[in-house]
C-alpha cells in the first residue's frame, strides 16, 4: 500500500529529526 508505506517515512524521518536535535543537545 503506497499510502502506508509513505505514512511509515514520515515517522522514520520524524524520529531522525528527534534523534538530531538529541546529539546536538549533548554538544
Amino acid at each position: 500500500n503506497q499510502a502506508e508505506a509513505a505514512r511509515i517515512v514520515v515517522e522514520i524521518k520524524s524520529e531522525i529529526e528527534k534523534l538530531r536535535e538529541q546529539v546536538q543537545n549533548i554538544e
